[in-house]
């Protein structure tokens, strides 16, 4: 976890091995490859620029050959070094920032994805607003959250659990992991401006005996067939959402030489160097270090 100036915490993966032995040494396959479905299902085919918030390593960066250019965010400067020797420069920019501090001007993208961050998140709402002031109005936003009601936790409430999966509060269930009601993060959405269009149920295979017996690659088919007609019910325990900022969508994209703003003063005036950024506002200098813009 980490913490700016006493501001809501976070969880930070910097030096972790989220990428050796959360994905690539723990049978995630399945997982990996049912998500990879639904992204594809709910995001636009092209588009002029996206941000995948929470992109770590890019894991699912290679989904977004649609769009002209494409920012990786994360709060892990490592994680995104590792993206960068993968993906490169030409169509790429990678940040590390804070998600409720982004960096990010309004209206900077048409697509935002984030897929597994919203189950680390302690202040839902103050993200939101922050997603909905860099997006595009009439822009595609696609959010994954942890389900609250997924099944499994349905049959433990049956089984004397105390946790109610149906009442709409989150709960924590570890530090910085929330599991969120399906009609909460409905309201969530809502306040914020972002109007729902789409839900896919997802991962709802995730155990680890199927997956013992079952090949990943039929799995995730056989999850890419229930996505659409399991949503309503909402008993995965992912779910999908494909929302759309509302607003005036006369609005345009703000150009490549005013994408950054100080996540210190909100100024744009900043001058770019080849080592740094720099706020003639307050004074504020962001490295850019081993080729990751560094706003933290």
């Amino acid at each position: 976890m980490s913490q700016h100036e006493h501001e809501t915490p976070i969880c930070d993966y910097e030096n972790s091995t989220y990428r050796t032995d959360f994905w690539e040494g723990q049978g995630r396959e399945y997982e990996d490859l049912a998500e990879r479905i639904a992204l594809r299902k709910l995001l636009p085919a092209s588009g002029k620029r996206l941000v995948d918030i929470g992109a770590g390593f890019g894991r699912l960066g290679d989904l977004y050959d649609g769009f002209e250019h494409v920012i990786l965010l994360d709060y892990s400067q490592s994680q995104l070094v590792y993206a960068r020797q993968h993906f490169g420069d030409e169509r790429f920019t990678y940040i590390a920032a804070d998600i409720y501090r982004l960096p990010l001007a309004d209206n900077a993208v048409d697509t935002l994805a984030m897929v597994r961050v919203m189950h680390h998140l302690a202040d839902v709402p103050r993200a939101l607003q922050q997603i909905t002031r860099i997006v595009l109005p009439g822009g595609t936003c696609i959010i994954e959250y942890a389900n609250k009601r997924h099944v499994l936790n349905i049959f433990r409430r049956l089984s004397g659990h105390s946790v109610d999966p149906f009442d709409w509060e989150p709960y924590e269930f570890a530090p910085l992991h929330y599991d969120f009601h399906p009609r909460w993060i409905q309201a969530k959405l809502r306040e914020a401006g972002l109007e729902t269009r789409g839900r896919l149920s997802v991962s709802i295979f995730r155990s680890g005996l199927l997956k013992r017996r079952i090949k990943p690659e039929t799995l995730a088919a056989l999850d890419g067939c229930q996505q659409r007609l399991l949503a309503t019910l909402a008993i995965a325990p992912s779910v999908f959402t494909k929302s759309i900022r509302s607003g005036t969508a006369s609005v345009p994209l703000t150009a490549y030489e005013r994408l950054f703003i100080c996540p210190d003063c909100r100024s744009s005036d900043l001058a770019r160097y080849p080592e740094a950024v720099h706020c003639t506002c307050c004074g504020r200098n962001w490295p850019i270090v081993d080729g990751v813009y560094v706003f933290k």
